[in-house]
């Protein structure tokens, strides 16, 4: 369940792809209701220890439904408290943070 989320993210990240959240809680099997909601929570614990590590976020592989393939905003909100960015959760800005997120994962897990 949640527990296997780091791995399931590693995974996504050494494919160089990303998922939806619901796809991601439906592969792990999060129970509802609110599976969502405890994705989030799980995802969120995550970005403070990446902040902590000094490590991109694994949670910017996830994109939410209708946020045109960025995470939800929650994520940029997350990132904003930890100090790591400081911008819109749309928009351009939002865009380039997200890839650069993107391409430092995939740098960090893909084989090459």
């Amino acid at each position: 369940m949640i527990e296997a989320l780091p791995a399931q993210l590693v995974q996504l990240a050494a494919k160089g792809e990303t998922s939806t959240y619901g796809e991601l809680a439906r592969q792990l099997a999060v129970p509802g209701p609110g599976s969502i909601a405890k994705l989030t929570t799980a995802l969120e614990a995550l970005m403070v220890q990446d902040a902590g590590a000094g490590q991109p976020f694994r949670a910017a592989l996830c994109t939410g439904r209708l946020t045109g393939g960025l995470p939800a905003a929650g994520f940029f909100l997350k990132a904003r408290d930890l100090g790591r960015y400081d911008g819109p959760v749309e928009g351009p800005q939002a865009v380039a943070y997200v890839a650069a997120e993107r391409a430092a994962i995939f740098k960090l897990y893909t084989k090459g």
